[in-house]
């Protein structure tokens, strides 16, 4: 990869570009609050279970077909079927928010038409429009959605920083396998059995003391 290539595509999935990722939690917040994660080994095995089997599948699906996208209609049914995966209400408000807000600062910073979807997809899109790496996209996505969990979770089970970053390295193998295989599957091979972090994510809209959005 080019370094001006590198340097937007880490800009796009830092912490710093302004898509609101802090806010979120994907449920974690009600796993932790339910005693379910209370440690390093916990938080890993959880998070190993999103990617593998949950959003971080799924959503490196979605951004491959977006990006391999060839026209408008194409891009806006997988779109469609990227929202309609969405266990609930918060993990919907999850992916559309941080959709929209990426299409509305990139296109800001570049004249590119890329209208309000789903965020994997809109990371696709983007990227096949401004010709950066599929391989790295789809790496750097996954990297940056599994880090700001660990981030959640320093912050609330709480973690120290040192263990925190061990568990996100410790992923590092999981996300490169799931970015391999993404790269050949199609839309047929969505799916997902991650139920007890669906189940979170359904029940944190209740919860009665919350810190994140979902």
């Amino acid at each position: 990869m080019n370094p001006a290539a590198l340097h937007k595509l880490t800009q796009w999935l830092s912490p710093s570009y302004p898509v609101g990722a802090f806010s979120y939690s994907h449920g974690l917040e009600t796993a932790i609050s339910e005693g379910e994660i209370i440690c390093a080994a916990n938080l890993e095995n959880w998070l190993r279970d999103i990617l593998n089997h949950g959003a971080g599948r799924n959503d490196a699906i979605f951004l491959v077909q977006a990006y391999r996208a060839e026209d408008t209609c194409t891009l806006a049914d997988i779109s469609e079927l990227a929202a309609a995966f969405n266990p609930s209400a918060e993990r919907m408000l999850e992916t559309m928010s941080q959709g929209a807000a990426f299409a509305k600062t990139t296109q800001s910073i570049w004249p590119d038409d890329l209208p309000e979807m789903p965020y994997p997809v809109a990371i696709g899109a983007a990227a096949r429009q401004h010709n950066l790496p599929l391989a790295e996209t789809v790496a750097l996505y996954l990297h940056s959605f599994t880090a700001n969990l660990v981030s959640a979770a320093v912050r609330f089970v709480p973690l120290g920083q040192t263990e925190g970053q061990q568990v996100l390295s410790d992923l590092f193998d999981t996300i490169d396998k799931i970015t391999e295989n993404a790269e050949t599957l199609t839309i047929d091979d969505l799916g997902g059995c991650s139920y007890r972090a669906d189940m979170a994510s359904m029940k944190h809209e209740t919860l009665h003391t919350r810190i994140f959005r979902s």
